[in-house]
């Protein structure tokens, strides 16, 4: 018996997202994905893949290894990444991808004016970021250059979207826009058992239609599981870790409130408790996941470790 009794697969593991958003056969999915996010702020015809993998220059062996990287007939660049656990750099670590491909736009050996194409960064959080800087009320968040005082776009050649999976909770009979209905089935495709009345559109059929676990090979089965117990340990592992912590954190910081009298003593174990745990999470996360055979890149933004601290888990 598989694993999974799901009749449709899950958009939020590697597996599930890049079979429907990363193959040519189903780019008409991931164009009509993104135009739902840009909403009439970019209209995209077409997209052509490109190389997911991309490694840095001589300076660095640092690589950046994208879900899916393409390009609409402009030539502006789309970054697409599914996020399922928390990262204490992930705002850094969208930075760090987006310099890829504004470097590689610089031709060799040619002179050349420095004119970029749009660069867009679309994160999907599994996870609620709980960024200061975001509404607490929308789901998905446009960060772009400005300068500070006008509040005026100074550049528009570099975007990001963050887009807060985990915060949606529209209901079938409330799902209004594009963007609302391609929320929902990102975050309940797995556990639906047909395709709800809301979503009969021929986009929708289609994503159905190439979602259904009985039309996959043995291969690609096995290949699904591996993904979705990956994604299932990695979840897990960050909440057993989580839960861990805010317990550490609430025993800590009451044993030092109360010694020391001060209310900053319950504020500092609380967090203390937390960053421990969060940690001890990420090692566990690793160590399960080696045990999977699971590729050290995949593991790397898993948990946000770097590539020498997995191995020395292994060792």
């Amino acid at each position: 018996m598989r694993e999974s009794e799901e009749r449709y697969i899950s958009l939020l593991t590697d597996f599930g997202f890049k079979r429907i958003f990363g193959t040519v056969p189903n780019q008409d999915l991931l164009v009509n994905f993104l135009n739902s996010l840009f909403e009439g702020e970019q209209v995209i015809k077409k997209v052509t893949f490109l190389n997911s993998e991309n490694v840095g220059d001589v300076y660095t062996d640092r690589k950046a290894i994208f879900d899916v990287y393409c390009e609409n007939e402009q030539g502006e660049k789309f970054i697409v990444e599914m996020q399922n656990a928390y990262q204490t750099y992930f705002k850094d670590r969208s930075l760090f991808y987006a310099t890829f491909p504004i470097r590689e736009q610089a031709p060799k050996g040619a002179d050349w004016n420095f004119k970029l194409k749009t660069v867009y960064v679309v994160a999907l959080l599994n996870f609620d970021m709980k960024d200061e800087a975001f509404d607490k009320q929308d789901i998905v968040h446009n960060v772009g250059l400005m300068e500070t005082k006008t509040h005026r776009e100074f550049n528009g050649k570099l975007r990001f979207k963050y887009v807060e999976i985990a915060n949606f909770n529209k209901k079938p009979e409330e799902l209004v826009s594009l963007n609302d209905k391609w929320l929902y089935v990102l975050k309940n495709l797995s556990r639906l058992d047909k395709q709800p009345k809301e979503l009969q559109e021929k986009v929708f059929n289609k994503l159905f239609a190439e979602a259904k676990m009985a039309r996959f090979s043995k291969t690609e089965l096995k290949e699904y599981e591996d993904s979705l117990k990956a994604y299932r340990d990695i979840k897990n592992s960050i909440d057993s870790a989580e839960e861990k912590g805010r317990a550490e954190g609430r025993a800590e910081g009451r044993a030092e409130g109360r010694a020391e009298g001060r209310a900053e003593g319950r504020a500092e174990g609380r967090a203390e408790g937390r960053a421990e745990g969060r940690t001890e999470g990420k090692v566990e996360t690793a160590r399960n996941l080696l045990a999977l055979d699971i590729p050290i890149g995949t593991i790397i933004k898993a948990t946000g470790l770097t590539e020498e601290e997995i191995k020395a888990i292994s060792d």
